[in-house]
């Protein structure tokens, strides 16, 4: 499959030809182009893309197209073993090395690789650093060449990141060793800071940057206050996803395994995944989530990076992230092919309660420790804001000036705000009146004058506060406290058990002097029915749809591989609409390439006639 380029000026004629006929697209997307055309020269780059951009094509059409080997650093033998399989059903010569291999299997690799039978191969940043394969690189580089080195998921280098991985600071190892060969790196969530310090420690501070935008329009937001979180799920899952793949987050392994028996029990499958489980037993769910329709996912953040899966049509957080660079990369595996997705969240105050209870008691600099809470800051403000999701979640990555969107849930249902001064004071009085030693769930009885007998054993049925807020129900007071504590007015104390204190910005808000603008508590879902985002399938179309999807499913056991990798979601939505009628006609479709052609086109053919 590697082609040397017959000429520099020749290269994007190439790489647009390749382009189509390997991977079956017409053009590139946003900045494909321009980092495969600086990768073609011999020079560096720094990728920033959004997931579902095209990162990997980013790196696999130039190392077809460079003399010798594409090298690939990759930190998950998942990750790896779905970029081989796709791109050997492309026909490109791929190859992983990593420890799920025998002896045997690694060796064969290894001659193949010297003797220059392979296009790319992945390989682990702990097997890359070892001497034996280094020695082995500049043999290869010596021999048949290195075409390039690709740094993937190269956010796992920032010591501030969620996803650290330290053998990643060794790879400007690979800069002082080939300097000759081009370097890229490439990750989908990096702040400003972090781009910062993957060019400083993988060397790359010369490099050329590109930095997509980190939009993904097809991905709807919806973020809810917990009241019955699980019944609040079932009801979103039933109503929006019945049957459809998808991945639910929780924080605790706990939480994880009753979420999921629960849900079974409701009759979804759902499948459990967190780091306390049997390696066996998180790779047979692994696959399965991979391979078969509708299977819902609960995990934590143990699950996800480097799970490929482009049908995952919605990803739920059960548990507030702790920044938004984690609920942008978690939320950013939902619709990688483009179609409809949802990014849904429940939260309540708790959930800060306990990420300020791990930090606190981590091992962690205080100079991290600061980091940490004003991204969890971020992340409350996020959970807590009147205005578009989209514009302030890009807005934390140095997007500004974008329009609503349209495509939030505050775009879609506006908050009804109101002026909450009296509120606010009721609320921060009621901290101050108790000694500021109480968690909400006691500050809202007192203010809803309940009379129970811890309430009377401490005395405050006498207080001034002690029923002033039965206008409003136990949610409606939640969510104020939620929202003071979003706009700083309050802090949750981790070492006092989540009780709440005043800080010092709530000094005018208690005086009157400051107003504030608050947002009453949404009734569940209430319009979403007319909200919800429409299934992509036209009823009319939906039994050549799931016959479409039947004979992809088949195809896939037969050649035992994932049905995404026989084709996307988008390319069967493609087939549907546009009804190709040969194979000349099918060959334009996006995601068709001439390997994928010859092997499937006749199948899905039959298919389309068949349903005329």
């Amino acid at each position: 499959m590697s082609q040397t380029l017959a000429h520099p000026e020749t290269a994007p004629d190439q790489a647009l030809s390749l382009l189509r006929r390997v991977f079956g697209y017409d053009q590139f997307r946003g900045s494909q182009d321009r980092i495969v055309d600086t990768l073609l020269r011999g020079e560096d780059a720094l990728v920033i893309m959004p997931t579902g951009g095209g990162k990997s094509l980013c790196y696999q059409l130039p190392a077809l197209l460079r003399p010798g080997v594409g090298i690939v650093v990759s930190p998950l033998i998942a990750l790896m073993q779905d970029q081989v399989m796709g791109l050997t059903e492309l026909g490109v010569r791929a190859a992983a090395l990593n420890s799920a291999l025998s002896l045997d299997e690694a060796e064969r690799i290894e001659r193949e690789l010297l003797h220059g039978e392979l296009d790319l191969v992945y390989v682990a940043p702990e097997r890359l650093m070892t001497p034996r394969f280094l020695g082995l690189l500049e043999r290869l580089d010596a021999e048949n060449g290195i075409a390039l080195f690709a740094i993937d998921e190269a956010h796992c280098v920032s010591a501030w990141g969620h996803d650290f991985r330290p053998e990643y600071l060794q790879l400007s190892i690979l800069h002082e060793r080939f300097p000759a060969v081009p370097r890229v790196a490439l990750t989908a969530t990096a702040d400003a800071r972090t781009r910062r310090e993957i060019a400083e420690r993988l060397n790359l501070t010369e490099a050329a940057e590109f930095l997509a935008g980190f939009d993904r329009p097809n991905i709807r937001y919806r973020v809810l206050g917990k009241r019955s979180a699980k019944e609040q799920l079932l009801t979103f899952l039933r109503r929006e996803h019945a049957g459809e793949a998808g991945v639910i987050y929780c924080l605790s392994r706990a939480k994880v395994e009753g979420t999921a028996a629960w849900l079974c029990e409701q009759g979804i499958t759902a499948l459990p995944y967190h780091a306390g489980l049997p390696a066996a037993t998180r790779e047979k769910n692994q696959t399965r989530f991979l391979n078969e329709d509708g299977i819902v996912m609960v995990a934590t953040i143990a699950f996800g990076m480097g799970i490929d899966k482009p049908d995952v049509r919605f990803v739920a957080h059960l548990d507030l992230p702790k920044s938004l660079e984690a609920y942008y990369q978690e939320t950013g595996r939902a619709g990688r092919d483009g179609l409809p997705a949802n990014a849904w969240m429940a939260y309540g105050l708790q959930d800060v309660l306990t990420y300020r209870q791990m930090m606190d008691g981590s091992e962690l600099s205080e100079d991290q420790k600061r980091i940490e809470r004003q991204r969890l800051d971020a992340m409350l403000g996020y959970a807590e804001t009147v205005a578009c999701r989209r514009q302030v979640l890009l807005g934390y990555f140095g997007e500004t000036g974008r329009s609503a969107c349209g495509n939030c849930d505050n775009c879609l249902e506006p908050p009804d705000t109101y002026d909450g001064g009296l509120d606010a004071q009721k609320a921060l009085s009621c901290v101050y009146r108790t000694g500021q030693r109480y968690g909400v769930g006691y500050l809202v009885d007192v203010l809803l004058g309940k009379s129970e007998e811890r309430i009377k054993a401490n005395g405050h049925e006498a207080l001034t506060v002690f029923g002033l807020g039965q206008g409003k129900d136990q949610n409606g007071w939640r969510g104020v406290f939620r929202q003071l504590v979003a706009a700083g007015f309050l802090e949750v104390d981790a070492e006092g058990y989540g009780t709440l204190r005043l800080t010092e910005a709530a000094r005018p808000v208690l005086r009157g002097e400051q107003g504030v603008l608050l947002r009453r508590e949404r009734r569940e879902d209430k319009k979403a029915a007319g909200a919800k985002a429409k299934h992509f399938i036209a009823d009319q179309d939906r039994e050549l749809w799931d016959a479409l999807r039947a004979c992809r499913r088949e195809l896939a056991i037969e050649h035992g591989v994932p049905p995404y990798v026989i084709f996307h979601d988008a390319t069967l939505k493609a087939l549907l609409d546009e009804r190709p009628r040969n194979l000349a006609e099918m060959a334009g479709i996006s995601g068709i390439g001439s390997r994928k052609l010859e092997a499937y086109g006749q199948v899905f053919l039959d298919v389309l006639w068949e349903h005329g």
